[in-house]
């Protein structure tokens, strides 16, 4: 019984941290990493991060457990009361903290710019969601990420400014769609940022714009323009882009929106991947 019991809290806790989004952020860094660091360097940057954003949405759910039982949120563990808020607070700190500290063996500039990655999602969580500037923690937060990885080489080096510009409007994109699906009940709890001061469906279109906007500068920063692979990019997006416009502009927000967003999301990544070395200065 004992076993069984701590298996679940361990359970309860990685439903807490946002597991898809903080998978997501991992496994782009290191497939980012693998274009510009060794090995071992990349494992350890991609635990690294994967842990700084277990913080983040772990302190999400503890900082919001009040008003997520408000709501009724029955996917939030802390929400339905299977675990207490002291104990997702307890790891978020500790996950926060290891994130950080992993990042040390990679230099103190890679770790300085993860842990302003980390202290942007939280700032996000302790207030910022509630104002109109709700969405400079994503600018600043994955308009750093570039440089985390970059800066993590043997040799640090600064990411082409494109890269860093590539980042933020993704970052952009991340902010609105993320807030899409909740802007009901964010209204009702006190929650009023950038995309609730807007209409749902212009929230949809800045999403889709931000993805767009991201491939271009990747394409062109990098200049792949004319190459198969920065037209093949391009045009894949664009398709995506213009489906998600009509979408947005005919309909409510639905699942096939979201999933639009995703796929665009991957593939202005794989555009940053595909860039490899071009992405230090």
């Amino acid at each position: 019984m004992q076993n069984r019991s701590r298996r679940s809290a361990a359970v309860l806790l990685l439903l807490s941290t946002h597991p898809g989004p903080s998978f997501a952020v991992a496994a782009m860094c290191t497939m980012l990493g693998i274009t510009v660091l060794d090995g071992g360097r990349v494992a350890l940057l991609g635990l690294a991060v994967l842990l700084g954003q277990f913080s983040v949405g772990l302190s999400n759910d503890w900082l919001d457990a009040q008003r997520d039982r408000i709501v009724g949120r029955t996917d939030k563990p802390v929400a339905t009361g299977q675990i207490t808020s002291t104990t997702v607070r307890n790891a978020s700190l500790l996950t926060g903290v290891a994130g950080v500290l992993l990042m040390l063996p990679l230099g103190w500039l890679a770790t300085l710019a993860h842990a302003i990655f980390i202290a942007a999602g939280w700032a996000y969580n302790l207030g910022l969601k509630k104002t109109a500037l709700s969405v400079l923690p994503y600018l600043i937060g994955f308009g750093t990420l570039p440089a985390v990885i970059t800066l993590a080489r043997d040799t640090p080096a600064v990411p082409a400014w494109w890269a860093m510009a590539a980042g933020a409007t993704l970052g952009v994109a991340a902010h609105f769609a993320n807030a899409l699906p909740d802007i009901a009940d964010d209204r009702a709890t006190g929650i009023v940022g950038l995309p609730h001061r807007v209409s749902s469906r212009a929230s949809s279109l800045v999403t889709f714009g931000a993805l767009a906007a991201a491939t271009i500068t990747v394409v062109v920063g990098s200049g792949t323009t004319l190459s198969t692979i920065g037209l093949i990019t391009i045009i894949a997006e664009t398709i995506i882009v213009l489906v998600g416009i009509y979408l947005a502009l005919t309909r409510a927000p639905a699942r096939p929106l979201f999933r639009l967003v995703i796929l665009g999301a991957l593939i202005a990544v794989v555009s940053l991947v595909l860039a490899g070395e071009k992405i230090v200065s």
